[in-house]
């Protein structure tokens, strides 16, 4: 691994005046030097954009842009910044309301740099975050996931958080690739959609139990903590709900949409999970168990095919 990786941060914003700054000053005290900031702002209108304008005019040796968002929400704003890495370079995606530790950079390079994967293979890892309330103040580290990442567990759960990633040049390579079927899909997720292709694709796929982002909570979250029994229980609930098949047939779609970057036995895998998601429900859940499909605990991995033997991951008429 050379010191010298470039890596495009990719910060989407929408009216996070509130918090980017604090978010900001965090990337410029990363110790890991070659990074650029392509920040796609989705319309702001609070002082967001001047607040970015600000922090480049105090930076001048560094590479910082700011462009025009697509202005249809988090995801899809994500998803059309991947086409702003440029060939050969890392990426690592940026919420605007966090902040990232010292060595959230460093600490991911490394994680990728151990093993005697070639070079070359498509790479990405995630770590884990500070839960923290609105005002920074420390509460929890994020729940350690402890079953390996695969594209049997990408299919059903989203663990490789968006505000923790980072993937190598491979890597973000697929991920641009894929970027306009997942968009077109309408996934719910970037970060779901990325750790489905990856996994999809034979990546390596690496989560690092290290701490490396404080993981802000306000009610503008898109998606809130999920380290209490209160929200494990929320969370295991939503699999019953009707969005959550919704969302599984989007990311099929987007899937689908981009088969040619999968190996051939997620192509398989992925129609036998979306002939699945068609069938009554008993069946649906008797197929799901024999794919071996999981989430990271037993008690989310029985929701869901409850879920599915109840007939709720169906698209309704």
């Amino acid at each position: 691994m050379k010191g010298g990786a470039q890596v495009a941060i990719l910060l989407a914003s929408f009216n996070g005046a509130r918090h980017i700054a604090c978010q900001l000053d965090s990337l410029a005290a990363q110790d890991w030097p070659a990074w650029r900031l392509v920040v796609s702002d989705d319309g702001s209108t609070d002082a967001t954009r001047r607040l970015v304008e600000d922090f480049a005019r105090r930076h001048p040796g560094r590479d910082i842009r700011v462009v025009e968002g697509p202005r249809g929400g988090a995801t899809r704003n994500f998803l059309s910044l991947l086409g702003q890495a440029e060939p050969g370079e890392w990426l690592a995606f940026c919420d605007q309301d966090d902040a990232w530790l010292p060595h959230r950079l460093s600490r991911g390079m490394a994680a990728l740099a151990s093993g005697a994967a070639p070079a070359d293979r498509p790479a990405a890892t995630s770590s884990r975050t500070i839960i923290c309330d609105e005002d920074l103040r420390e509460l929890a580290p994020a729940p350690l996931y402890t079953r390996p990442p695969s594209f049997r567990n990408a299919l059903v759960q989203a663990c490789m958080p968006g505000n923790t990633f980072l993937a190598n040049p491979a890597a973000a390579a697929l991920l641009r690739e894929g970027a306009g079927a997942a968009s077109e899909a309408g996934v719910i997720s970037h970060d779901w959609w990325a750790y489905q292709l990856l996994s999809g694709a034979g990546a390596r796929l690496v989560r690092d139990p290290q701490t490396t982002v404080l993981y802000r909570q306000h009610r503008g979250n898109v998606m809130g903590r999920n380290d209490t029994w209160r929200a494990r229980l929320a969370r295991v609930a939503m699999l019953g709900a009707g969005d959550y098949g919704t969302w599984l047939r989007a990311n099929v779609a987007a899937l689908q949409g981009a088969r040619h970057l999968l190996d051939p036995a997620s192509r398989a895998l992925l129609d036998g999970f979306a002939a699945a998601l068609t069938a009554p429900g008993p069946i649906a859940a008797v197929r799901m168990a024999r794919m071996g499909l999981y989430r990271q605990t037993s008690t989310g991995t029985a929701a869901l095919l409850a879920a599915a033997a109840a007939g709720r991951l169906r698209e309704r008429g």
